[in-house]
């Protein structure tokens, strides 16, 4: 029963009692008007209609005529139909803003969600779990940045990594795309562009993956001595790791990732893209702006923590770093390749000299010996020649 019903029931009862006081003349019209909350003048309407009438003469008869306000039944059958037809397994948020955005809707979203939970399209949502503290965000741009990847299928058969950067102190997206697969590459990667566009930021957030951290027992302590590639490239740059050792600790980027699964993943399938490629440029051009602009927040502070990265090039930092002796021929063997180290002015030879070999995001490779850069070369091992100004041809 309604509320507005429920009262009305409460009301024509506290009537009965009151109008049997007062034939009884144990009430006088003022009190019993008191006992109702109505007027006397009120009160006396009340016993006119009553006495003849009865109790039905009492009713509300608004309670039986329907809203003005209420849409007609063909607006809600449309709804209905729309949702079903073109957006089925849509959240209520997300098929609301393209309803607004592609459809022209101007209902309220509370409208929309009760008639498509109505019509059953659309499950209620569960209780609330139980109360949990939340964890303050950081307070300035930059803080702090969350890395996590995600798998998502759209094209049926076929399943892709999503990539995520995050900035803590906002919910900023400032590094979003898709990878064949999630690994030391696709954690360059991401880091570039946040380094790319905003600056070095303080720290970095991750769960236990093995690219980003050497655990020696599974489920165990990280080992912050032994760094993979990602760690060291991160020591270099100055950027604090922060490993997570419970799956509450990742809640909000894991509460990122399902919007993304409702979101991007529908929309990707909606609008027929298949490819990776095709996949990566409409979040550039179309998902990313929109996200951040819906769910981004303000910073606790207006400052910010990003500061311009001014060391040696970034590319000879984010990339793999092996170590590697010199051969008699000054020729040094790498993943199959044999790279040939040209003659120079620095060193008459390199023969048993310990180098770095420098694997990139593009495949390409370089040679280091200390901070001095030797050669580069192409993913076959051939070397890049450089003209006077340093460019490749």
């Amino acid at each position: 029963m309604k509320r507005t019903e429920l009262m009305q029931e409460v009301r024509l009862m506290r009537f009965e009692e009151s109008y049997c006081l007062w034939k009884k003349r144990e009430f006088t019209q003022e009190e019993a008007a008191h006992l109702l909350g109505v007027s006397v003048r009120t009160f006396r309407r009340y016993i006119h209609w009553y006495e003849e009438m009865g109790l039905e003469g009492l009713f509300d008869r608004r309670l039986s005529r329907p809203s003005h306000r209420k849409a007609p039944e063909v607006e809600v059958k449309e709804l209905n139909e729309l949702y079903a037809r073109k957006y089925r397994g849509f959240n209520v948020k997300h098929f609301y803003s393209l309803y607004v955005k592609n459809h022209g809707g101007v209902r309220s979203y509370t409208w929309v969600k009760n008639c498509l939970q109505e019509a059953g399209l659309v499950k209620r949502s569960p209780k609330k779990g139980r109360h949990r503290k939340k964890r303050d965000r950081s307070p300035m741009r930059g803080m702090m940045l969350l890395q996590d990847g995600s798998t998502h299928e759209w094209v049926s058969g076929k399943k892709w990594d999503l990539i995520a950067t995050i900035d803590d102190a906002t919910s900023e997206h400032y590094s979003l795309f898709f990878v064949e697969e999630e690994g030391t590459a696709s954690s360059f990667r991401g880091v570039r562009e946040v380094i790319d566009k905003k600056g070095l930021f303080s720290s970095l957030y991750t769960d236990r993956g093995s690219h980003y951290w050497y655990t020696p027992e599974a489920g165990g302590k990280v080992d912050k001595n032994n760094l993979t590639q990602f760690g060291r490239a991160m020591n270099q740059l100055g950027i604090q790791m922060i490993p997570s050792y419970s799956p509450e600790a990742r809640g909000r980027i894991e509460r990122v990732f399902a919007t993304h699964q409702e979101r991007l993943v529908k929309e990707l399938a909606l609008y027929r893209i298949t490819t990776i490629d095709e996949a990566n440029a409409y979040i550039q051009s179309q998902y990313l702006p929109a996200y951040n602009k819906e769910f981004s927040v303000k910073p606790t502070l207006e400052e910010t923590a990003f500061i311009p990265w001014i060391g040696q090039n970034l590319k000879d930092v984010l990339c793999e770093q092996y170590e590697r002796t010199v051969n008699n021929d000054n020729c040094v063997q790498f993943r199959g390749l044999t790279l040939q180290i040209p003659q120079n002015p620095y060193r008459c030879h390199y023969v048993k000299a310990k180098v770095r070999v420098h694997s990139y995001l593009d495949g390409n490779l370089a040679i280091f010996h200390g901070p001095r850069k030797l050669a580069e070369y192409n993913c076959q091992g051939i070397f890049i020649e450089k003209n006077k100004e340093g460019m490749s041809p």
